[in-house]
């Protein structure tokens, strides 16, 4: 396993982040396990999480099945470096959403609880809330840290601006202020190359992609409809709109004789300011065949024809649209 440090901080995490949203949905809570498990044998110490996962409101499925895993014992906890996030709606009353003082305080609680543990390491907003002002938000970051209920902050799907104002407030407040960003970012989804990218590097930020695989566009889509694997009516839908770059892509990748899948993460780890790909594997199968990706080493002739089968934006703002 590679490791790097997390943006400007001393944490290292391994270059591929276990994301744990299929658990209980998808993944049955004992598969769960033994996926844990395994990523651990496998030198994976990154994993995320968030509140809402388990898709039923209030109820923190996700979160719970991570906890009941730690609780097992083993050093699982302590070998974990575990990201979890807030902001979505956790029931139908006033503050129990979003990023207010009261929420963010309430929202830590109640994942400490179900994670049963007594600190989260990296506290993520999962998106930003316009209407809580940045002072707010910190000085109530700086009171679960102090308790020491959280070691950093990050945010997700925030745009470069939300990142440069937090990051100012945060200064203004001698606070250590956001040490990661994580982005909607593939190679069909470069947007934050924009801006969202180069805030982040130079404000020190490691970038954190989630959907790295498109939604399974970029995972050999083709390939699995043609062995007469099912796909859903919403990626059939994506493909039809994208089936020009697909089919070159596969292709490219056949000509490397790589999977689709493992180009795509490998693309991402040579990105500015990544440090590694959330994953979201439903079973051991995918995740250890997700390692490859981690010894793909893309030249630059591959990496031309990846920008030509998949035009980015065309650099950072403002040259990519200004001279």
């Amino acid at each position: 396993m590679e490791y790097a440090h997390l943006g400007r901080t001393g944490l290292s995490v391994s270059r591929l982040c276990l994301g744990t949203m299929n658990f209980g949905p998808e993944t049955p809570e004992q598969d769960s396990f033994a996926i844990m498990d395994r990523a651990h044998e496998l030198g994976i110490n990154f994993f995320d999480t968030a509140n809402v996962y388990g898709w039923k409101k209030g109820e923190g499925i996700t979160e719970h099945i991570v906890g009941r895993w730690f609780a097992q014992g083993g050093g699982r906890r302590e070998k974990t470096v575990i990201a979890t996030k807030l902001y979505g709606s956790m029931g139908d009353w006033p503050n129990e959403t979003h990023l207010s003082a009261l929420n963010i305080r309430r929202a830590c609680d109640a994942s400490l609880k179900r994670m049963r543990t007594d600190y989260i390491d990296l506290y993520q907003m999962h998106h930003v809330d316009r209407n809580t002002p940045f002072d707010e938000i910190w000085e109530a970051m700086e009171v679960l840290r102090q308790q020491g209920k959280i070691i950093y902050a990050g945010s997700s799907n925030f745009a470069g601006w939300h990142i440069v104002k937090a990051q100012e407030e945060a200064k203004r407040r001698n606070f250590l202020g956001l040490v990661s960003e994580q982005s909607h970012y593939n190679l069909l989804t470069r947007t934050v190359e924009l801006e969202v990218l180069p805030a982040c590097d130079d404000y020190g930020l490691g970038v954190i992609p989630w959907s790295p695989l498109a939604g399974g566009l970029l995972g050999g889509v083709l390939r699995k409809i043609d062995k007469g694997r099912s796909a859903s009516e919403n990626m059939l839908a994506e493909l039809e709109k994208h089936r020009d770059k697909v089919e070159q892509y596969e292709a490219f990748c056949d000509e490397l004789g790589e999977d689709p899948a493992n180009v795509a993460l490998a693309w991402l780890l040579e990105q500015t300011a990544v440090t590694g790909p959330i994953i979201g594997p439903r079973t051991i199968e995918q995740l250890e065949g997700s390692l490859r990706a981690l010894e793909i080493k893309l030249d630059e002739k591959a990496l031309t024809r990846l920008d030509e089968i998949f035009p980015g934006p065309g650099g950072p703002a403002p040259e990519a649209y200004a001279w």
